[in-house]
Order: C-alpha cells, then sequence, then structure tokens
C-alpha cells in the first residue's frame, strides 16, 4: 500500500522514532530522508528511490530484489552461451 509523507511522519510519532533515527538505522543519509519525504527530491533512483520504497511512499524495487531478480532470470545473452 502506497502512504503519503503525512502518513509516514504519523506513524513515525505514533512510534516515537524520529526520522534521522529511522535514517541512520537503515543506511540513508538524514537530510536525503527529510527532502523525500518534503518532496524536495524526486524519488527516482539512486538513494532517494530506495527511501522512497522503504518508507512506503512508492512501490519499487530495491537493490537486493533487483540482485536477486538478475540471478534467477538470466539475462538474453547469458542464455545463448
Amino acid at each position: 500500500m502506497i502512504r503519503t509523507p503525512t502518513e509516514v511522519l504519523k506513524e513515525f510519532h505514533e512510534r516515537g522514532i524520529s526520522v534521522a533515527a529511522w535514517s541512520r538505522f537503515n543506511g540513508f543519509n538524514p537530510t536525503l530522508v527529510y527532502r523525500v519525504l518534503q518532496a524536495k527530491r524526486v524519488p527516482t533512483r539512486g538513494q532517494s528511490h530506495r527511501i522512497a520504497v522503504a518508507l512506503g511512499l512508492k512501490q519499487g524495487l530495491m537493490d537486493q530484489e533487483l540482485e536477486l531478480m538478475n540471478r534467477t532470470f538470466p539475462r538474453k545473452e547469458e542464455k545463448d552461451m
């Protein structure tokens, strides 16, 4: 389920978690997390994409899932070998 930044911040407040603490725990830059939550950074790719997916702001795959997908489904060039 896709959430809004307001819903994410409300959940942090209810759980007593700061954005900075969540960011550090998950290995993200706190400033970038704030920018994604404030819609000052469009989460298209890279760390901003991973942040948006982890927060539930958008659908998408994380790096680990992409790595698994590449291992599970070999590229066309690899099949021809």
